[in-house]
């Protein structure tokens, strides 16, 4: 006699045929995958940002001083050592020559008085750069421009001067650079390249603090 098979019993499996099993498909990280791509946009734009900064920066750097048009040169002073008196310069101001034993301080200073002559041109010897400008003729934004660009740099010193040929007027030993105006590239360059040039000062990087002098500064036509 045959049993019947019950209906909703366990069902026999064929022989050499695998169970079948579900076909899971795993997703992909599409937010991270965003996140990933996202970085490395910024990352390639930011290179390229420095990239442009720096190559703008570069354009406008000089090797030479003869890459400087307008700066007049001059023959190295037959003496050039301390003295305690006035001395006569042939140029306003002056570029090298005979100094004070006491220089003024240079290290990136902003003097609100026209400093004395002698003392500036010892801070000359050192290295230093010193930008003179005509109250008169420099507007405020022109000398806020000189500021930004002097304060607190080393080797560099700003004071004011009346009666220059030219608005402003920007000294290094032996050499002199004239504006018109505070924008002009040139002054940048001039006290970029000149300042500490070892190649231009005899003492280039000698000490530029002077405290005493910041303080109380010697003015122009003190003896």
């Amino acid at each position: 006699m045959t049993r019947n098979r019950r209906r909703g019993g366990p069902t026999t499996r064929r022989k050499g045929v695998p169970p079948t099993r579900a076909v899971t498909t795993a997703s992909r990280p599409w937010g991270l995958i965003a996140a990933s791509v996202a970085v490395a946009v910024f990352a390639v734009a930011v290179i390229g940002y420095a990239v442009v900064q720096v190559n703008r920066a570069e354009a406008g750097k000089v090797t030479a001083l003869e890459q400087i048009s307008g700066v007049r040169t001059f023959e190295e002073p037959a003496d050039a050592g301390h003295v305690p008196t006035k001395v006569e310069y042939p140029q306003n101001p002056p570029v090298s020559g005979q100094m004070d034993g006491d220089w003024a301080d240079c290290t990136g200073t902003v003097y609100d008085v026209d400093i004395r002559n002698e003392n500036a041109v010892h801070s000359l010897e050192h290295g230093a750069v010193w930008i003179t400008y005509d109250p008169e003729r420099v507007d405020e934004d022109g000398v806020a421009a000189l500021r930004d660009l002097v304060d607190g740099t080393g080797g560099l010193m700003l004071s004011p001067r009346q009666g220059l040929d030219s608005p402003i007027s920007v000294q290094a030993w032996r050499a002199q650079l004239t504006a018109e105006s505070a924008t002009d590239e040139r002054i940048a360059q001039f006290a970029d390249f000149m300042a500490f040039n070892p190649e231009n000062a005899p003492e280039p990087g000698a000490m530029c603090q002077n405290p005493a002098f910041v303080s109380a500064p010697r003015v122009a036509d003190e003896v």
